[in-house]
């Protein structure tokens, strides 16, 4: 039985899940930001077929997770660090704390776009960037790419969270590397002025929002929307009633994707624990979980995306704008608050 302990570090909570001892001989300690039972379930299987005892440390932030690691330096507990999105692993990657996987079955099991060029984390499992929109008030085509968000015709009906956040500053990563400055300037500008309200909240909130008639568009998240239409809460469905959703861009560059991944840490304790962790999450059997119970795309291409995403279709993803996020998002950054996007 895990064992759910919480305390303080850097001023937020964080969230321990022990299998067994620490004095195990056999063990693996995980930094985490993922906060999702199928993380649980996949650590408990592990366990459970190599007797490798996992304790997982979960930390609110990206940012508090780095800077735990560089604060603990050569003392680390840290064996694994996993995190969501490109631009957090990019980060921590530059800052050091990763050593190489050399890993043939993780290179094997994943496409080179969604691992690291240097061989220093490897991506875990996906997440889609969509346009969700109401579909008493919205045609398809009229949202069919990104750049029809800054459209005139949608003045006063767009919803987005703040572009201080990770996911939305990625997005603007991939544009600017696919399109320029001057592209993602005026359509950065283009959204802000369509806004139907100040950007606030996660991207739950922006689905809500829609049902709740503050606004039309949103940009969301793929399992955000995978969730809400399998949960088994009926008002969760009911958010969903009258909203559907479009992969962008799929007559160009494909819909932006980001991934969660892992990456083993310079100062691992049990490195070895660590590479036959990340194997096993890339094995099918970890992607199928990945897929089925967090609703999020796996990485491998034999394995199925989500079942209550399959019916929207199989979309085209933009996996050549992966290695665009990180040194491209500062620069990206800069043209959302000359925008005035907030």
């Amino acid at each position: 039985m895990l064992k759910r302990i919480i305390i303080s570090l850097l001023g937020s909570a964080v969230v321990s899940f022990a299998a067994h001892s620490e004095t195990s001989k056999k063990s693996l300690n995980i930094y985490t930001t993922r906060h999702y039972e199928a993380d649980v379930t996949l650590a408990k299987d592990f366990e459970k077929k190599t007797g490798i005892a996992v304790n997982i440390v979960q930390i609110k932030e990206p940012a508090q997770l780095l800077a735990r690691v560089l604060e603990e330096k050569n003392s680390t507990q840290a064996d694994l660090v996993i995190t969501t999105d490109v631009g957090n692993l990019w980060r921590a990657a530059e800052a050091g704390i990763f050593q190489p996987l050399a890993s043939e079955a993780i290179n094997k099991a994943v496409p080179a776009a969604l691992r690291d060029s240097n061989g220093l984390w490897t991506g875990l499992a996906m997440r889609v960037r969509l346009i969700a929109y109401n579909k008493e008030k919205v045609k398809p085509e009229q949202v069919a790419r990104l750049e029809d968000l800054a459209a005139p015709a949608l003045k006063g009906r767009v919803l987005v969270r703040s572009s201080n956040h990770v996911y939305n500053q990625s997005l603007a990563a991939t544009f600017l590397a696919a399109s320029g400055r001057d592209a993602l300037m005026i359509w950065s500008k283009g959204v802000t002025a369509n806004l139907a309200r100040k950007p606030q909240g996660g991207d739950t909130d922006q689905i809500k929002a829609i049902a709740a008639g503050e606004g039309d568009v949103a940009i969301v998240n793929s399992y955000y929307v995978a969730r809400l239409l399998d949960s088994k809460n009926s008002a969760d469905k009911e958010l969903m009633k009258n909203i559907s959703i479009v992969f962008p861009n799929q007559k160009d560059r494909g819909a932006h994707v980001n991934v969660s991944g892992g990456g083993i840490t310079r100062h691992a304790k049990n490195a070895a624990h660590a590479r036959q962790y990340l194997e096993y999450l890339v094995s099918k059997e970890g992607q199928e979980i990945f897929a089925s119970a967090s609703k999020e795309y796996p990485v491998r291409a034999d394995v199925a995306a989500p079942a209550v995403l399959k019916a929207y279709g199989e979309p085209k993803l933009d996996l050549k704008g992966l290695s665009a996020i990180g040194n491209f998002t500062p620069e990206a950054v800069k043209v959302l608050d000359e925008a005035g996007w907030r």
